[in-house]
C-alpha cells in the first residue's frame, strides 16, 4: 500500500471484521503490522506478537469454525483508537461471545489490540 491508500483506523477495523467474518486469514493477517500485539486486558497476557503468531492462533480458529461470525454492536473512532464492541458465534454451538476490542491503527495497519471478553448465554 502507497502513503496516499493508507487505511483509516475505522478501514482498519472494518477491513479485519469484514476478513474475519469471511474467514479468510490472508486478507485478516494483512491489516495488522508485522510486529501486531494482541493483548488480554483483564490480565495484561500477549497473546499475539507478531503477524506469524497471529496466522498461527487464527487460521485454525478459522478453518474448525465454519460458522464463525462477529456482529458489531457498536464502535467508537478516536484515532489512532477503534473500540468495538462485538458479539461472536460459532465457536461453541448454542453460545455466544460479548466482547469488546480496542484497536491502535499507525500507518494503514492495526500495531496493538485489546481484547475483553465476557461469555454470554
Amino acid at each position: 500500500m502507497t502513503t496516499q491508500q493508507l487505511r483509516t483506523p475505522e478501514q482498519c477495523a472494518q477491513e479485519q471484521l469484514d476478513a474475519y467474518n469471511a474467514r479468510d486469514i490472508e486478507r485478516f493477517a494483512s491489516v495488522y503490522a508485522d510486529d501486531i500485539q494482541c493483548i488480554d486486558l483483564a490480565t495484561g497476557t500477549i497473546f499475539c506478537n507478531g503477524r506469524q503468531s497471529l496466522l498461527d492462533r487464527y487460521g485454525p480458529m478459522f478453518a474448525e469454525h465454519p460458522d464463525l461470525h462477529c456482529r458489531l454492536v457498536s464502535r467508537v473512532v478516536c484515532p489512532p483508537f477503534v473500540f468495538d464492541e462485538e458479539d461472536v458465534t460459532g465457536i461453541r454451538p448454542g453460545s455466544s461471545l460479548h466482547a469488546v476490542a480496542t484497536y491502535e491503527c499507525k500507518n494503514g495497519l492495526i500495531t496493538r489490540a485489546w481484547f475483553v471478553r465476557e461469555d454470554a448465554a
